[in-house]
């Protein structure tokens, strides 16, 4: 009989799709692939304020997934969960209450000093009962030792975004969530410092896109398309110049790998994170210092032909070749105790 395996998964409040979602989509069909009976089990998870946090935690921990022979999970706080085989593939803890701690409360209350406190010792607490933990990133990995005195086995995994591949390179393209964590202005202000004629397309909607939009406004080189199909999404990375993606300190960045798989240059910066450890400079795009100036002259070499972009796009599409979701079942089926079976089908 196949062992069945529950993937937790949280239910933000706003809806939001992005690349979480499109990990439990992909981490779901390698384990049917590797021979287990897996399904997406979603909880509501609202992280608007700390009373509604605190709910959350307590909605975790007060599952009862007995029906399952082992579950897995991945973002906070779903780890929190008791069950007999347990393991978990951190995705991140609560960012805001860790390395982004003073970035999002400059001058914090007593209260809020002692909110993180309390969700630092649950969070420790919570991530030594697994039977084993990994993480999805050095990033991550690194993170948790810093802040919680724990290890990991650092395992990435590949994006679920299917038909990816290499076309022209007609335009710089920057995906993903419009958020300032995100740091969408930096390649808006780059193009300040570009002479050469090309267009930067963004695609994607957020919290922030009102202010990127404005901060965009006289430049008639930026064009913002909005969230886009997956196949108009394929397409862009498909024709794209070079991808932009310039976050800070990024758990993955699964826009990199899309964009080496799509057989792009990436351009990213040195504090953005995992996106700086995939990216070799000058090899497979650049890895940047954060200033506009100096990543528009990255861009500059692209554009004008300095750099060759089609031999940087293949060497990002070999370094990730081994970033394999069979790879991540195996190695999950195994430390829940199960042997994967034969695959469904041919990868």
């Amino acid at each position: 009989m196949k062992p069945r395996v529950g993937i937790l998964a949280c239910r933000s409040a706003s809806g939001e799709q992005g690349g979480a979602e499109r990990f439990f989509v992909g981490l779901r069909d390698a384990l049917l692939d590797a021979g287990a009976a897996a399904e997406i089990v979603e909880i509501d998870n609202n992280e608007s304020d700390f009373d509604q946090i605190r709910q959350s935690y307590l909605r975790f921990y007060d599952l009862n997934l007995d029906e399952f022979d082992g579950v897995i999970s991945a973002k906070a706080p779903s780890y929190v969960v008791r069950h007999r085989n347990h393991v978990c593939y951190l995705m991140h803890t609560i960012r805001v209450f860790y390395d982004m701690f003073e970035s999002a409360f400059p001058r914090p209350t007593l209260e809020v000093i002692g909110q993180r406190r309390l969700i630092h010792a649950l969070d420790t607490a919570a991530l030594q009962r697994p039977r084993r933990v990994f993480a999805i990133g050095e990033e991550v990995a690194e993170r948790l030792h810093r802040f919680n005195g724990l290890d990991a086995t650092v395992m990435r995994h590949p994006t679920s975004l299917r038909g990816l591949h290499g076309g022209s390179f007609d335009y710089l393209f920057l995906p993903g969530r419009l958020h300032r964590w995100k740091r969408t202005d930096l390649a808006i202000k780059a193009m300040r410092f570009v002479t050469a004629p090309v267009e930067l397309i963004i695609a994607g909607t957020g919290e922030d896109e009102q202010q990127f939009r404005h901060l965009a406004a006289d430049d008639s080189r930026i064009r913002f398309v909005g969230r886009v199909s997956d196949d108009a999404l394929v397409e862009l990375y498909a024709n794209a110049l070079a991808v932009i993606y310039t976050p800070q300190f990024e758990d993955l960045g699964l826009v990199t790998l899309e964009g080496f798989q799509s057989g792009k240059p990436v351009i990213t910066c040195s504090d953005s994170g995992e996106p700086a450890r995939i990216v070799e400079d000058r090899r497979s795009g650049f890895v940047c210092r954060p200033d506009p100036a100096h990543i528009g002259a990255c861009i500059e070499q692209l554009a004008y032909g300095s750099a060759d972009v089609a031999a940087m796009g293949r060497a990002g599409r070999a370094a990730i070749m081994s970033i394999r979701w069979e790879n991540v079942a195996t190695a999950l089926s195994g430390a829940l105790g199960f042997q994967s079976q034969e695959r469904r089908h041919a990868p």
